[in-house]
């Protein structure tokens, strides 16, 4: 049957990536996530804001890890996150009766949103889905989840991403901006 026929595969696995290549990635995720995690730990701690989220643990292995993947460029690191932070606010204000509603559409719409504006970003479904799925804190920031933490903390990312992956000859970010 066709159908599984497509599931067997059958092409070779990506090549092992070089120690010199796990170490800059692991630099960049360090000082990407790092300065994030610490003003949400140290200033943000016994206030109302929260400054980090699971997708950017996701961003930052595209970003820092597949410096060359057309979904961690800028564009799509920026463009992704906020687009999806939108549409999960509005998921949760219009559907939190229905949350196993609220999911799935915030989830849908993001991707077809990111798809529809060239600017998919696959942690952009974790950002969508975590403004409907977040604490108090998440839902009780309301449109300011956009801003902070999603767009403060994709800057973060981002200015780390230029940093790290152009301080070696063996790396160049981005690929493209727009």
């Amino acid at each position: 049957m066709l159908f599984f026929k497509k599931m067997k595969g059958g092409k070779l696995s990506p090549p092992i990536v070089s120690l010199s290549e796990i170490m800059w990635s692991w630099l960049g995720a360090m000082f990407g996530i790092m300065p994030i995690g610490f003003l949400n730990y140290n200033l943000f701690n016994d206030t109302d804001f929260v400054f980090i989220i699971g997708s950017f643990g996701a961003s930052a292995v595209l970003i820092y890890g597949a410096v060359k993947s057309p979904l961690a460029q800028p564009r799509n690191l920026v463009g992704g996150h906020l687009i999806s932070a939108v549409i999960g606010v509005i998921s949760y204000k219009l559907f939190y009766p229905f949350p196993w509603f609220a999911t799935a559409f915030a989830v849908a719409t993001a991707i077809a949103a990111m798809h529809a504006t060239k600017t998919l970003h696959p942690p952009g479904g974790a950002t969508a889905l975590i403004a409907v799925i977040g604490s108090d804190k998440i839902h009780d920031l309301g449109f300011l989840y956009v801003l902070v933490p999603v767009g403060v903390g994709v800057v973060i990312m981002l200015l780390v991403a230029l940093i790290v992956n152009n301080i070696t000859k063996t790396r160049k970010y981005p690929e493209f901006w727009f």
